[in-house]
This record gives structure tokens, sequence and C-alpha cells, in this order.
């Protein structure tokens, strides 16, 4: 069992952000990172929303960072930590525009990215960019196919029901051999995606006992990454055993990724509870 977070910062939101956030620059996110990097986190997050209507704003934030800037930086500033969206919208680009876009990043981050995906649900932001709303699942189901005939290939190749590609040069392409795919989303249905054509499941707004009772009923390949979040909050400082305790039950629940995050005011009481966190992590290992 491995820890990722969610990145500070980079989306705000309404509930649980700390003060501090709100005029943060990418120089705060940059030490965020460079901490989680030297402390052995796995992986950072980022998400995608072109624009959100107003009615959404309560309950989503309003902001969200671009993944492929935000990302492009923080490569140049860390060395292991690796860069997952959380999510792509794959209804929004070509799988062709992802393969060239984040393939370059790879090869900036020396083989460090992975994809996190999703069919989508806001109507009205399909609307904005005239992205077609309809069939967004089977549409979604050919860009999970397309991807991975196409990530790590020069001149891919790809013939499906909605994409159909041939011919093309993709230079550069991504460094890894297999970028990991990782379907987000909040159904079984996601779920049963992630374990047909993806490397790993990060559901949202999925309690872990409830991902947990899922993952019971579907058989998942070797290697399947599952990312959920603690099954209670964290206060690694305060209470570092009852830290193990929660962290060990969100694995006992399926997870092979733990994504935390924390109550906090200001960056240094967040880098620190990163450095806390990470300690009994540690401790968890070799007891």
């Amino acid at each position: 069992m491995r820890l990722s977070i969610g990145t500070p910062v980079v989306t705000m939101n309404p509930q649980v952000h700390g003060a501090w956030e709100e005029d943060a620059s990418i120089e705060e996110i940059a030490r965020v990172a460079e901490t989680a990097d030297r402390l052995g986190y796995h992986h950072m997050t980022c998400s995608e929303h072109v624009g959100l209507p107003a009615k959404e704003l309560e309950r989503r934030g309003a902001r969200y960072w671009d993944p492929l800037a935000t990302f492009g930086y923080l490569a140049a500033k860390t060395e292991r930590i690796r860069f997952a969206t959380s999510v792509l919208v794959l209804g929004y680009h070509h799988p062709l525009e992802i393969a060239k876009r984040y393939g370059t990043l790879d090869k900036v981050s020396n083989g460090r990215v992975i994809l996190g995906v999703g069919v989508g649900s806001l109507k009205e932001e399909f609307d904005l960019i005239g992205a077609p709303f309809d069939q967004r699942g089977p549409r979604g189901d050919d860009a999970l196919r397309a991807l991975r005939a196409s990530l790590s290939k020069s001149e891919p190749a790809y013939h499906g029901e909605f994409y159909d590609f041939e011919g093309f040069v993709i230079d550069p392409c991504a460094v890894q051999d297999r970028v990991p795919l990782w379907v987000g989303g909040r159904t079984m249905l996601s779920l049963r995606r992630a374990a047909s054509l993806a490397d790993g499941w990060g559901p949202f707004s999925v309690p872990p006992a409830q991902a947990a009772e899922w993952l019971a009923k579907v058989e998942t390949p070797a290697g399947f990454e599952v990312v959920l979040p603690p099954t209670a909050r964290l206060d690694p400082i305060a209470e570092p055993a009852r830290t193990q305790d929660i962290l060990a039950e969100t694995a006992g629940f399926g997870a092979t990724i733990v994504a935390c995050g924390f109550k906090h005011s200001t960056l240094s009481e967040y880098l620190e509870k990163l450095e806390a966190l990470a300690a009994v992590h540690a401790a968890m290992g070799s007891a």
C-alpha cells in the first residue's frame, strides 16, 4: 500500500481547502511537490475542467488548473513522484491529441505520467466545447482502446467504432512502454470499464466500503491499481496510531494506493503533515 496526494491549490474544494490555497502560486505547489517527492509519495494529481456551470460551483468549486501546464512545471522540480490526471475527460479530446500532449509530458518527466481518465458527466461543459454528450460511454471505451494502441508508438494505428486513424507520425511519444491508464468515476460501471480496458481504478465520492463491495464482484487483472480515499480524516501528528489504523483499514478495503489529504490552514502545516504521514507509513512497513 502506497500513499498519494490530492494536490492542494490546483483545485479548490469548497469543503476542505485551506485559506492559504486561495492566493497560492506555482511556487507553493512546487514546495508541496518537492516535499512529497523527497518523502516517497507515489503520485500527485491534477484535474481537468474547461469551464464549470455556475450552478456547480458550490459542489465542485471553481478552480481547476490545467494539468498539462502544471505537471510540466513540476516535472522540472522533482525526480520520482508521478503525475496523475484525475481525470481527463475522454470526450473532450481526440485520442491522438492526448497521446501527443501527454506523451510529450512523459518525455519531459522521464516516464512519470499516469493517465487518469473518465467519460464525463457535465452536459453543459460538453455543449460548451462542442463535444458530443450522447454515447459518451461507448465513445470513452473506444478512446481507451485507441489510447492503448497509440501511447508510446510514433506511428500508431487504430480502427474502431468512433476513432479511426493510421499513417500519422506522433513525435515525441511517451517513453514508458506502457503508460498506466486509470479510470475514474463513481459507479460500478466505471470499475468494470477499468478492469476490462485499463490498469487501475480511482473512484471519487465512493466510500471505501462500497468500493470493496464492488471489487468483490469484478475480476481485475494482475497489477491492477485501486486508489481510494482514507476511511476517515487523517491527523498523523496528533493521532499517529489512529492514522496507522485508518491506512490499514483502507488497504483492507482493496486500496493499493491511499489518496491522502488533511485539514490544514497554512502551507507549513500541510508540509508538516506530509512529513508525519510518511513517517507513520514507514513505521507500518517496519512493524
